[in-house]
């Protein structure tokens, strides 16, 4: 069991803490509530830029790395459709560095034209790296954008073009900062061997003063119900064809979550699943084969996706595909296959969860989702699944109309 000890600022940041005596490090987890699904659709790719510009340089510090590695620390951060997330892990005498310069690039960044220009290219070259000059890299822009019609979620976060970014100015950059990242906007998890009391009191000290911050209200258009298949064929230059199947799921917080997501694993996760047993040890249809879920906040996708054998058909292989989804709607999985693969999610959970950085991660997520001591009954999600469960949730969301398909062509030599 995880104990939690929560306090609450009076700028509206939340602090989350769990003491670790095994350890002689300390995890600094700073979560912001935005992602790329807060972007205008007109302004996509913010979010990730801002992971960039969050690294270039802050008020009082010119520049961020330097001082977390002198104090024997790292660091790193990642932007998701829905939330962006720094953290940094400094040995326990030099915790105060970690909220030192956390502090700082939320008091308000050090804009300047020549730092913007610089982070711009760069997240412009690595647009063009994953998604222009890749083999494959365009499929995430074109699944999501048949798949979601009208919420943001139909671009991936790095944004829809490198034009957005190019274009971004100075202004567009600041205004983006200080409707997203406040006090009021964050959850701060800390984890390792650092008592509470030591906790609030660095808090208060580096993070009490930042104002508030008029935090933009999320106002997201729902995505209407798929009532229709949808379907895309391109021809690339890559060396084999690829096939993208994306059917929508419901969100992180609904009842289905845990069922689809087991899904999933029955699949594809790990040599003995079965797309991997049937489709391609006896099968031989394909050469790779993978399901997932996007795991996001809102209503999100699974996706089932493969590169065919040669010689077999983008249309033989769909079908191949279809008939394994077909049969998870029609019988029912073994008591045997569900609980070795809910007995794995435990295990991951259990050694994820013993890591005081994973730690400090997943306690502000599972915060910003509902409360962070549910971190502890997640794995009861799983374990509480039955066979009618999983096979009732198969039969809703894997249908015909709630699909998007795309083939991926290559081209003929």
């Amino acid at each position: 069991m995880i104990e939690v000890n929560r306090y609450k600022l009076a700028n509206g940041l939340t602090l989350l803490h769990q003491q670790d005596d095994s350890t002689q490090m300390i995890a600094v987890n700073l979560l912001y509530n935005v992602g790329s699904r807060d972007e205008d659709p007109q302004q996509t790719g913010f979010a990730h830029l801002f992971e960039h510009l969050m690294f270039g340089g802050s008020e009082n510090i010119p520049e961020f790395d330097t001082p977390i590695q002198e104090a024997g620390g790292e660091n790193n951060a990642w932007t998701s459709d829905d939330i962006t997330n720094y953290y940094e892990v400094v040995p326990k005498e030099n915790a105060e560095v970690a909220f030192w310069l956390e502090s700082d690039r939320m008091l308000c960044l050090n804009f300047n034209q020549k730092s913007l220009d610089v982070q711009k290219q760069v997240v412009i070259e690595e647009f063009k790296q994953r998604c222009l000059n890749q083999p494959y890299g365009d499929i995430p822009h074109l699944i999501r954008s048949m798949a979601y019609q009208k919420h943001p979620y139909n671009w991936p976060t790095i944004g829809k073009e490198p034009a957005h970014i190019e274009n971004a100015t100075l202004e567009d950059v600041k205004n983006f900062f200080f409707h997203h990242y406040a006090p009021n906007n964050a959850i701060l998890s800390i984890v390792g061997n650092i008592s509470f009391e030591e906790t609030i009191a660095l808090t208060e000290k580096w993070f009490g003063p930042i104002p508030q911050r008029n935090v933009r209200q999320r106002n997201l258009p729902v995505e209407p119900p798929q009532t229709e298949a949808r379907f895309m064929e391109v021809t690339r230059n890559v060396p084999i064809d690829a096939i993208t199947k994306a059917y929508h799921m419901c969100a992180r917080m609904e009842p289905d979550y845990h069922a689809m997501d087991i899904l999933s694993d029955i699949l594809s996760n790990g040599a003995s699943s079965r797309l991997v047993q049937r489709l391609i040890m006896e099968k031989q249809l394909f050469s790779e084969v993978n399901a997932y879920i996007s795991g996001s906040i809102e209503p999100g996708l699974f996706y089932v996706t493969g590169k065919p054998a040669p010689g077999i058909s983008l249309e033989t292989a769909d079908k191949a595909l279809q008939h394994e989804l077909e049969i998870l709607k029609e019988e029912l999985v073994s008591e045997y296959e569900l609980r070795k693969l809910v007995n794995k999610f435990e295990s991951q959970d259990v050694f994820s969860n013993i890591n005081y950085q994973n730690k400090a991660t997943n306690l502000g997520y599972f915060e910003l989702l509902s409360c962070a001591e549910d971190i502890n009954t997640e794995v009861d999600k799983y374990l509480a699944l039955t066979p009618e469960k999983v096979r009732d949730a198969a039969r809703k969301y894997f249908r015909e109309e709630n699909c998007s398909t795309l083939y991926y062509k290559a081209e003929k030599k």
